[in-house]
């Protein structure tokens, strides 16, 4: 069973930025990074898919998320011109691939595997 952990969450004013990383267990899974604000559905903010990366409306264009394979298997979440409403706790999260193909889908239910979430804080 894979293990995840997430780090580099923190306070931040608006317009700024930080890198958020997932230190992953064991390579070979389908990753995404999902974030949560109280009382609200857990949100997909880039999920790794069969026809690439796929980032919610919101964050396009300020956020990326890459992979490194290297040594260990890490992935990180690229935060730039962050806003008030990008604050969430944020969550690396993980499924195994189906066939060797990651799945369509940007919903938490299709997840298995998640980390216990690191807290971002963007003030105005």
């Amino acid at each position: 069973q894979v293990q995840l952990a997430e780090s580099g969450g923190g306070s931040v004013q608006a317009g700024g930025s930080l890198t958020l990383t997932c230190t992953v267990s064991t390579y070979g899974y389908c990753m995404a990074w999902f974030r949560q604000v109280p009382g609200k559905e857990r949100e997909g903010v880039a999920t790794f898919t069969r026809t690439g990366i796929i980032y919610t409306e919101s964050v396009k264009g300020r956020f990326t998320m890459s992979e490194d394979s290297d040594t260990n298997y890490t992935l990180y979440l690229q935060m730039n011109s962050l806003k008030p409403e990008d604050t969430a706790m944020y969550y690396c999260a993980a499924v195994d691939p189906v066939r060797r193909r990651c799945p369509l889908s940007t919903f938490s239910a299709t997840y298995d595997y998640w980390g216990q979430g690191t807290q971002v804080t963007v003030s105005s």
